[in-house]
């Protein structure tokens, strides 16, 4: 697979003729995190008037249902995708598994690292929260502040959590993230950070193959053949793509805009898209 010669697009036309079911990214594919991408609004509507199944696969701390909001409140079309799948719903279920079960003890004191005070990704599990390391029973990063702190910050949240070995789990894998004032550190550096102080990590989401089969399970099962991913990243979106065999499209217009050489990137992560576009739009 390595030095294929991707197939360069203008937009999604193209893939609308070619595929049936879309994994579609939403950072940096169909939004900024404050508005839309041009002609990013009417692609999406237009996929869903042909008839394609639309799942969007995020690797979003946050649970499904908040994430769905703010593509409304976006000005994305209500009905326009079919199913949404997020990181940190995928967590969240994990983890009301877990306390049904009882591998996750009532009480048990979590460390959040989130955005806003979000606390969306706990609600209704057994957690206690806590706003220091020290008496951490477990770390959950669902969201980076990186605008607003610096790695220094977190190093001195974790740093007694990490000494004492407590299980952390990050359900955005991202290392970068886009902001209204630039990119900045994501929530998977924070869980590199958490690493490098002696603690150990579980990744949910992209490039992991569970966040794909459950967006394909949602879909129907359908052939691999019939699946294209499309998304910004090519250490998420493209590698979790082509790990579980379906087609990859990379959009340009996300992290990668300013990157001077994609085929080092590629090699970097021995992963390798389909197809090239610079937008998510129609044409």
């Amino acid at each position: 697979m390595s030095g294929k010669l991707a197939e360069r697009l203008d937009g999604i036309g193209p893939l609308e003729e070619r595929y049936q079911v879309f994994l579609v990214d939403q950072f940096g594919v169909l939004h900024d995190g404050s508005a839309p991408y041009p002609g990013a609004v009417v692609a999406l509507a237009a996929l869903k008037r042909a008839g394609k199944t639309v799942v969007l696969v995020s690797n979003s701390g946050r649970r499904a249902k908040p994430n769905e909001d703010r593509l409304l409140r976006l000005g994305f079309e209500p009905g326009s995708w079919d199913h949404f799948v997020s990181s940190g719903e995928v967590a969240w279920r994990s983890f009301h598994e877990m306390a049904a079960t009882g591998a996750l003890r009532p009480g048990t004191n979590c460390l959040l690292i989130s955005r806003d005070n979000d606390r969306t990704a706990i609600e209704g599990l057994p957690f206690v929260l806590t706003g220091t390391g020290d008496t951490a029973n477990l770390v959950l990063i669902a969201a980076s502040e990186g605008d607003r702190y610096d790695l220094e910050h977190y190093r001195r949240l974790l740093a007694p959590a990490a000494a004492r070995k407590v299980p952390c789990f990050c359900t955005n894998p991202d290392k970068i993230m886009l902001t209204a004032v630039g990119p900045r550190f994501g929530a998977g550096e924070i869980a590199d950070l958490y690493e490098s102080l002696g603690g150990s990590v579980t990744r949910i989401g992209k490039p992991g193959p569970a966040i794909f089969e459950a967006a394909l399970a949602l879909a129907g099962e359908p052939k691999r053949g019939s699946v294209v991913c499309v998304g910004d990243s090519v250490e998420h979106d493209i590698a979790g793509g082509n790990g579980v065999g379906i087609a990859t499209a990379l959009v340009m217009g996300g992290i990668l805009a300013d990157t001077p050489d994609l085929a080092a990137v590629f090699d970097e992560h021995k992963a390798w898209p389909d197809y090239t576009m610079g937008s998510f739009s129609f044409r």
